[in-house]
């Protein structure tokens, strides 16, 4: 029987985090709470946790204060963010700070458990045996079982979700892959309150600068209204 996966919820509200605590452990979680900041980057940082539900108002230390930690200190646990401020730039911050989802207060409890669930099954989908060694694309390749990517002589720096979204496009080199399709194949939600569109370019920008700005050849395009390609040495 496989074991529950162990959640940290990082929540200054006790009727919140009470209630998120008992519905995800109804739901089969493991759940560990925190109630500042402090409490939550030690926890986040020291303890293995399938995913952090943080909250970005804290007393303490701020939700983007342990995202930016966690990430420097290269912990890759899968990060919900919960903000009271329906925000563009709050969400753009935190997704931009490495975070893998959102959900704006007010939310619905099935709605939070839905997208935990997405970013779980996609860290199983990274740790997957791999249907091939490489791709290639030009001068860009991935090494699908060392998960290394390089463009040249340069190595490049991706973040799991990075290399996940580059290797969905290079299988399908030359092809136009729209947001639905990212969302369905590398996000796996088929159905959500708000769309993924933001969280899709916020992560496509970040992975064109790392795989396209050193370079004068730009293999990854966007086809305007349908969505992204990677293209080969025709690309300019």
């Amino acid at each position: 029987m496989p074991r529950p996966h162990h959640v940290l919820v990082v929540e200054d509200h006790p009727k919140v985090a009470d209630s998120i605590r008992s519905g995800l452990m109804l739901e089969g979680f493991e759940v560990r709470t925190a109630a500042t900041g402090d409490e939550g980057a030690a926890l986040a940082c020291a303890a293995t946790f399938d995913a952090v539900v943080l909250d970005l108002m804290l007393p303490g230390r701020s939700g983007f204060e342990i995202l930016a930690d966690m990430r420097q200190r290269r912990i890759e646990t899968p990060v919900l963010l919960l903000t009271a401020r329906d925000s563009l730039d709050d969400r753009l911050n935190g997704l931009n700070g490495g975070a893998d989802d959102y959900l704006v207060k007010p939310f619905a409890f099935p709605e939070l458990v839905a997208r935990l669930r997405a970013l779980l099954r996609r860290g199983r989908a990274r740790d997957a045996p791999p249907q091939g060694p490489r791709l290639r694309v030009g001068d860009l390749e991935l090494d699908l079982i060392a998960r290394r990517a390089t463009r040249g002589e340069a190595v490049l720096d991706l973040a799991p979700r990075e290399f996940e979204l580059l290797a969905y496009l290079m299988s399908r080199a030359g092809e136009v892959v729209s947001r639905e399709m990212l969302g369905r194949d590398v996000w796996q939600q088929l159905h959500r309150g708000t769309p993924l569109d933001n969280v899709i370019d916020v992560h496509m920008a970040r992975l064109r600068r790392k795989v396209d700005h050193d370079f004068p050849v730009k293999r990854i395009q966007t086809v305007r209204g349908l969505g992204f390609r990677i293209a080969g040495d025709e690309a300019t």
